[in-house]
């Protein structure tokens, strides 16, 4: 059944590649925030394993290095911000930069996305990079990774985003 907010969704337009980039720009600055605290996050770790004996470090080898040493630390970096984007794909279609640029994400008809669907896009969509495609793609305006999901990225109305925003909250 198809609710009366999935049907005024499904009538915005889709995005241009401008206000992708704008939005994406933002949200590089946001993600770039959570990038630092978590690598606060992973320094105070060492640190303590440092000072509980569980590892030992010389001069020439600090925290920083320690982490640095092996790819668990990127695999941490990466997947923090993934938790970042998918939560706020997967719980409002919107992230912080999308918000304040009227952007929202949402399936074809208006809905939310599923798990499965942001785990998809996630993996396609190339640091932003897929989002070229819509360079392309004149007619439907929709990035690899938006054909990957089954997603769209829809520009909403003033009106709508606030509805929206606050719905959400």
């Amino acid at each position: 059944m198809v609710t009366e907010a999935q049907k005024l969704h499904a009538s915005f337009p889709s995005a241009g590649i401008l206000r992708r980039l704008a939005a994406w720009i933002y949200d590089l600055l946001v993600a770039a925030a959570i990038i630092m605290l978590a690598s606060a996050v992973a320094l105070a770790f060492a640190g303590i394993l440092s000072a509980t004996g569980m590892i030992t470090l010389t001069e020439e080898f600090d925290h920083a290095a320690w982490l640095a040493q092996g790819p668990w630390y990127s695999i941490y970096l990466i997947t923090v911000v993934a938790i970042f984007f998918g939560y706020f794909w997967k719980t409002s279609g919107q992230t912080v930069g999308m918000r304040a640029w009227r952007l929202k994400l949402q399936n074809r008809d208006g809905s939310k996305l599923s798990l499965t669907q942001v785990v998809i896009r996630l993996l396609t969509c190339c640091a932003g990079l897929g989002s070229l495609w819509v360079l392309v793609d004149f007619k439907n305006r929709r990035s690899w990774h938006d054909y990957a999901a089954g997603t769209e990225l829809v520009v909403l109305s003033k009106e709508a985003n606030q509805l929206f925003y606050w719905h959400d909250l």
